[in-house]
């Protein structure tokens, strides 16, 4: 049977999320993967995530070790660890200073230790988190990555996803990349963050966080690969466009990161330990673990200014 235009499915004309074959390369153009001698890396998917063994978190770190563990997050962008039950707040410190100094999030309710956030989840305090973002993107310098332990957890739900942002880039239509080169986009919290405050605390924090911009698409700071670096909660217009524009391209690159082939998803266990680079993913906490409790505990790493 011929099939005219009239029964063509206009969905399928130009979906904004295309179907069929795609591009998911692990690093960079030119980059070749790393030997290891201490981590042995089981990967997830073949472009983002792994999980690491071979190693005790809760021992110093010596410098071969470091090395090896900034190299496995640039090749993976994120990495779990398992069983790693002496792991205490000492070596959470420890092991977020492998990249660098902490940067406490100002929205999150601080732990007993400088740099540590503690997030407790239960039936009267249900997370806020299950959205695609990516933390601090409202920061000038916006965090490096994250090294997120958990303390209790659920019997069943409460996983995270993350997506390569780095894989959405090269998976964009030609004239997509053409469209948004050299375009920069407002982050802002107060539209996710501010509806949890008053008028007085919105103007006390914008004293010391107004609105910044960053390139839409940036040079990973260690990778030089192109990131799609636009996200659902923060990302509030794209400079220069009018406002009809902006919004629709902000949709169409927001959703990207829903793409399931460019996503990994970790189910935790007592005793995990996710590592991932902010700037290369986003993130998505699941959550579906109601009325359980979910307990996790969270470092946030300095970052530099994109560009």
């Amino acid at each position: 049977m011929e099939i005219t235009a009239a029964d063509k499915n206009p969905l399928l004309e130009k979906p904004l999320i295309h179907f069929g074959r795609r591009v998911l390369e692990r690093t960079a153009p030119g980059a070749a993967p790393a030997p290891y001698r201490l981590l042995q890396i089981a990967p997830m998917t073949q472009h983002i995530g792994a999980e690491v063994s071979g190693v005790d978190l809760s021992k110093p770190i010596d410098a071969v070790l470091a090395e090896e563990l900034r190299q496995a997050l640039l090749e993976w962008k994120v990495v779990f660890f398992r069983d790693q039950h002496d792991f205490d707040v000492d070596a959470h410190l420890a092991l977020a200073a492998v990249w660098g100094e902490p940067e406490p999030n100002p929205f999150f309710p601080k732990g007993d230790t400088v740099g540590v956030s503690r997030l407790a989840k239960d039936a009267t305090a249900i997370g806020q988190e299950n959205i695609w973002h990516s933390d601090h993107s409202f920061m000038t310098a916006p965090a490096l990555g994250s090294v997120l332990r958990s303390v209790e957890v659920p019997t069943a739900g409460g996983d995270t996803m993350w997506a390569d942002m780095g894989a959405a880039y090269d998976n964009l239509s030609d004239e997509m990349k053409q469209r948004i080169e050299g375009l920069t986009a407002v982050h802002d919290w107060e539209p996710s963050w501010g509806t949890f405050m008053t008028p007085d605390q919105i103007a006390a924090l914008r004293l010391s966080l107004p609105p910044v911009e960053h390139p839409v698409v940036v040079r990973h700071p260690r990778t030089g690969r192109k990131t799609l670096y636009v996200n659902e909660p923060f990302t509030t217009r794209i400079v220069g466009l009018p406002e009809d524009e902006s919004r629709s391209l902000l949709h169409e690159l927001g959703l990207q990161a829903r793409i399931p082939e460019l996503q990994v998803r970790f189910r935790w266990q007592p005793d995990s330990i996710a590592i991932w680079d902010n700037i290369a993913v986003q993130h998505y906490a699941i959550n579906d673990y109601y009325p359980q409790r979910r307990v996790m505990e969270r470092i946030a790493i300095a970052g530099v200014p994109l560009s």
